[in-house]
């Protein structure tokens, strides 16, 4: 006698259904929001007629700022969101937009800063996010109570998967 034994269908539990499409939602969000992040700060320096650098290296000279760091620091404390940061500074450093320096305490790191050429650059970041913190209640309807939900809520899910990593969940 020859039985075939049929699979059996797997419960879906409607809830994790639910919870799976929202994520997922959210993850394209976060991709998307990224890359439209990008093409704003592209755009403003179009605007300007500038094609010194990209969105990503502005972004990057951006969030160095007045300090002065490693390579790897940039990477650390999330400034930076690319696999590439190494080519990023080197390009950067010659073209004239970071100074670099080895570290006098451990001859084998070295620390970057802004040029006055890559303040100015910053700068033009800064002012644009200056234009849009200026308007993006009136405009966009994003006021004080969304942005510190909306906050709260990216900094559980950064923390989800830093313990990911951390624990392998």
């Amino acid at each position: 006698m020859n039985t075939k034994i049929k699979p059996q269908p797997i419960a879906i539990d409607p809830e994790e259904q639910t919870i799976r499409s929202l994520y997922m939602e959210s993850l394209h969000l976060v991709e998307r929001l990224h890359r439209r992040l990008l093409d704003v700060i592209k755009d403003e320096f179009d605007r300007q007629g500038r094609n010194d650098v990209n969105a990503v290296q502005a972004l990057l000279l951006f969030n160095i700022g007045n300090s002065e760091l490693t390579a790897g620091e940039l990477r650390s404390r999330g400034y930076y969101l690319g696999s590439n940061v190494s080519y990023n500074v080197k390009k950067l450093v010659d073209l004239g937009f970071i100074n670099h320096s080895r570290s006098r305490v451990d001859r084998r790191s070295v620390r970057i800063s802004l040029t006055e050429q890559g303040q100015d650059v910053a700068e033009t970041v800064a002012k644009l996010y200056d234009r849009h913190v200026g308007s993006i209640q009136k405009v966009g309807g994003i006021g004080t109570d969304e942005f510190t939900n909306m906050n709260k809520l990216l900094q559980r899910l950064d923390r989800f998967w830093n313990d990911s990593i951390m624990y392998r969940l």
